[in-house]
């Protein structure tokens, strides 16, 4: 059973969510952080990346710079651009894209429930990563940004939900791409208790992404209880701040593979070394994206092709078999191309969400890379699947859009 509860959160004042509010840390570099934030001194880019205060190239782990981002955090709070709710709520935060709209809750979940495998992870973190999430918690004594979590679908939170956003939505605008954000606070007591009620009944929540900040969340909430000598379990610390979807609303979109060479082997040799594992079937020039599981989409030489898997190469009972990232990582990645880890192969690189296999065809053409291989996406039952039964992902799987947008809703550890 998973436990949640609300939490005071702190929130931009209306005029300023928009430009207050910014993409996640971890989608863009430094540098077009700095461009973005430009002219924008209430851009939450100064709290979740900092460096962009200090001269180009200044090392982002400096501890000047985690320095800058609790002094202006503070900033934001004392000028009140950010202003804390006085009581305990739950919200809901609404994301629309291309038509679609999911629906999320966003509570505090429970760092224990995360310890004890009631919050399931699909991917490992990088310890340098979640090193440096770990000090951003730490300093700042909250969670900037939220955890991104789907939970099984649920029929009484649905028509909570239904209810609840009846009103008009506190924040209510468009970002780039199109995509819209709405916002609305739960203030009833009666409807908090039940949502609370609700989610203790659900055996399991997944990470859909974040995966580094659900980690350094529970590193920061054990420190704490290690350092605290009355420490009870029901500290703000032992919670950190999440936006619960409902699984089926949730579309995970396709990550993609380019690589720089071809292991020393010709188009036509390595085409043939294909051959022993899948059917191909040359597209000509027009991008060709797969159409099915199993079916995989190159690109060399200005050509794409069609990639089927032949029986026998896949296993469609293991939860991680069937996935096309396993299969193209062994039989293309691995067997043919000797690219053994693709966590640390400066070989290799991997291009997802909105950018699309136009991105792969300008990378290959440019002369960068030599190929890209296209992969169908894996879904919500296969994530689930695979967290489940403990497995790991291999990495660079699953690219949800839209992203969380960070600033609107913070949690205080405190």
């Amino acid at each position: 059973m998973t436990r949640i509860k609300p939490f005071k959160g702190i929130r931009p004042v209306e005029d300023l969510a928009e430009t207050l509010s910014t993409r996640p840390y971890d989608v863009l570099s430094s540098e077009e952080a700095r461009a973005e934030a430009q002219g924008i001194p209430h851009s939450l880019y100064r709290v979740i990346k900092p460096e962009i205060e200090f001269e180009p190239g200044t090392d982002e782990h400096e501890p000047k710079v985690y320095e800058k981002a609790v002094e202006n955090f503070n900033k934001f709070m004392q000028r009140g651009w950010l202003v804390q709710d006085p009581e305990e709520y739950y919200y809901i935060y609404a994301q629309t894209m291309n038509g679609r709209t999911q629906y999320g809750f966003v509570v505090a979940s429970n760092v224990e429930d995360y310890i004890k495998g009631n919050i399931k992870k699909h991917e490992l973190t990088r310890p340098d990563k979640e090193e440096d999430r770990m000090k951003h918690v730490r300093i700042n004594n909250a969670n900037i940004e939220p955890v991104f979590l789907a939970y099984p679908d649920s029929e009484i939170l649905d028509n909570i939900r239904k209810e609840a956003i009846k009103e008009d939505p506190l924040y209510d605008f468009t970002s780039s791409y199109g995509f819209i954000h709405r916002f609305w606070i739960i203030r009833d007591r009666d409807i908090i208790i039940r949502i609370t009620e609700e989610f203790s009944k659900i055996p399991s929540l997944y990470i859909a992404d974040g995966h580094h900040r659900t980690a350094a969340a529970a590193r920061v909430g054990i420190e704490k209880a290690e350092n605290n000598p009355a420490h009870t379990g029901e500290e703000e610390y032992n919670f950190f701040m999440s936006v619960c979807f409902p699984a089926s609303q949730l579309k995970i979109m396709d990550y993609n593979r380019v690589v720089k060479d071809l292991n020393g082997l010709s188009d036509e040799e390595f085409l043939e070394k294909i051959k022993a594992n899948f059917i191909i079937e040359p597209k000509g020039g027009e991008i060709y994206s797969p159409s099915h599981l199993h079916n995989l989409s190159l690109y060399l030489s200005g050509c794409w092709y069609s990639l089927t898997a032949k029986e026998g190469t896949y296993d469609d009972n293991d939860p991680i078999g069937v996935l096309d990232v396993t299969i193209s990582s062994n039989l293309i990645l691995d067997e043919i191309l000797g690219i053994k880890n693709q966590r640390t192969s400066q070989r290799i690189d991997f291009v997802g969400g909105l950018r699309g296999l136009k991105e792969l065809r300008k990378r290959v053409d440019s002369g960068e890379m030599k190929l890209a291989i296209a992969l169908y996406p894996v879904s919500m039952k296969q994530l689930i699947d695979i967290a489940d039964t403990g497995n790991i992902m291999p990495p660079k799987t699953t690219w949800f859009e839209p992203k969380l947008r960070s600033g609107l809703i913070i949690h205080r550890l405190d």
